[in-house]
Parts: structure tokens; C-alpha cells; sequence
């Protein structure tokens, strides 16, 4: 049993078909990542797997339970921080401890080795304006792992950041993985990025968005980002891209966040 399935998924907004008929699943433990042209419902189907946003058709399923509404077990962290501005790093840390009712005493050190997992251990009583965007994303990711969450859902977590800070997080992020095992999700449009991180990378196709191809990324971790395996793997996905991009503008006039 796969431990998130989907299955003839199909997403409407009004008249607009988002996504039609898309089938996938994803292993337990498995990392997986999803690029495709902008506006391809790359995000609204992670809205519909964290249960954010109910399917128009078809069924979407986290270990044989169809998805319902947001469940704490499995955490979606957007490209913008959403840290609440009027609490410090330890407290938008300790939010969904607080929510459980987690007992204060045993919430402490949880949050206290969060943040020293993520380098924010000198920071924890800084307000998120004080931090740089690179800071506040360690504290967004700590804050979706401190109530031990079993899938992550990630929609471009570090799409905002300049280059130096996201190859950082991106390691930090793997790192992360690699201790916990979790199944993670992983919404990016940068393929260097997905080849990197990912055991797959699912390209989906222009709108209405469907899966146009699957990679298996063949190379075991620590990855060599200048490996020439990566390099015809880009090559292949950015082809793919390119050509659903050209359809997309051919079909479709502005752009829409989805």
C-alpha cells in the first residue's frame, strides 16, 4: 500500500479544468518532486493533498484514508514563511505543540533541539522581522516539524531567497530528510533543485494539468550537483518544459496561481 495515492484526480475552479485525471503514488519514506510549467496546478494539488482544497473528482488518499481537511500529521509550508510577526521563533515554533496541548515542560526541549537542528538555537527570541529570509524559512520548516509530522508538503519553500541561501536550505532540508525519513512532496520550479533532493521528479504538463512524465533520479545521496547523470537528466526535463510551456501560452491568456 502506497503511502499517499491518487487516483483519476480532477480539480475544477468555475469553469477552468486545473488539473484532469491525474494518477499517482507516493512511497512511504519516498522524496518526491514536482516541476511543470507556471500555472500548471503544481500547487493546487498540494492544497489538495494537505486537504486544504477538496477534489473536484477522483480520490486523494494518505495511508488508505481518503483526505478530508488539513490533518497536523501532514504539514504544508508555503514559499512565504507565514511566521506570526507578534511571536518570537521559539513561540511560532512551539504553535502547533500549543494547539495538541502539549504539556509545557515537555514542549521546551522539543522546540530548544528544533532549533538547534536548524541553526536558530541563539535566535529563539528574535521576532521574525529581526531574521533574514533565509532565517525565517529554518524557522517555518522547524515550526511544520516540531509536531512530528509523517508527510511534508512543500510549495516552493525556497523560491524567494537568493541563490547562496537556497543551496544552503536545500542541504539543510535533505539533511532533515535523511534523519527522519518522512515522506516529503516537494513543489519547485527549479529542475536543478528537484534533482538534487528527489528519489523522482514528476513533470506535469501545461494546463489542465496532467503528468507528463515521471524521472527516477538513478544516483544515491550526497549527490554531486555537477554530476554529468544530473546534467542529461535537466536536459531532458527543461525539453519537456519548454515544449508545455509554449502550449500553455498558446492556450491560455495571463497567469494564474494554481
Amino acid at each position: 500500500m502506497s503511502k499517499i495515492a491518487i487516483a483519476n484526480l480532477t480539480q475544477m475552479f468555475g469553469p477552468l479544468r486545473v488539473i484532469e485525471a491525474l494518477d499517482l503514488a507516493v512511497e512511504e519514506g519516498e522524496f518526491v518532486a514536482i516541476v511543470g510549467p507556471s500555472g500548471c496546478g503544481k500547487s493546487t494539488l498540494l492544497r489538495l493533498l494537505s486537504g486544504l482544497v477538496k477534489p473536484s473528482q477522483g480520490r486523494v488518499a494518505i495511508d488508505n484514508l481518503e483526505v478530508s481537511g488539513p490533518n497536523p500529521r501532514h504539514n504544508l509550508v508555503f514559499q512565504e514563511h507565514a511566521l506570526y510577526p507578534w511571536r518570537t521563533v521559539q513561540q511560532n515554533v512551539a504553535l502547533g505543540l500549543e494547539i495538541q496541548r502539549q504539556n509545557p515542560a515537555q514542549m521546551r526541549p522539543r522546540v530548544d533541539s528544533l532549533l538547534e537542528l536548524v541553526g536558530l538555537e541563539n535566535f529563539a527570541g528574535y521576532y521574525p522581522h529581526q531574521l533574514s529570509g533565509g532565517m525565517r524559512q529554518r524557522a517555518a520548516l522547524a515550526r511544520a516539524l516540531a509536531v512530528e509530522p509523517d508527510v511534508l508538503f512543500l510549495d516552493e519553500p525556497f523560491g524567494a531567497l537568493d541563490a547562496m541561501t537556497r543551496l544552503v536550505l536545500q542541504d539543510e532540508l535533505l539533511r532533515l530528510w535523511l534523519d527522519s525519513r518522512m515522506t516529503v512532496v516537494l513543489v519547485t520550479h527549479d529542475v536543478e533543485e528537484a534533482l538534487f533532493l528527489a528519489d523522482r521528479v514528476i513533470v506535469m504538463s501545461a494546463l489542465p494539468g496532467r503528468i507528463r512524465e515521471v524521472f527516477a533520479v538513478p544516483e544515491s545521496r550526497p549527490r554531486d550537483r555537477g554530476s554529468t547523470v544530473l546534467a542529461r537528466l535537466k536536459r531532458s526535463i527543461l525539453e519537456i518544459l519548454g515544449l508545455e510551456s509554449a502550449i500553455r501560452k498558446a492556450k491560455i491568456p495571463g497567469d494564474f496561481s494554481i
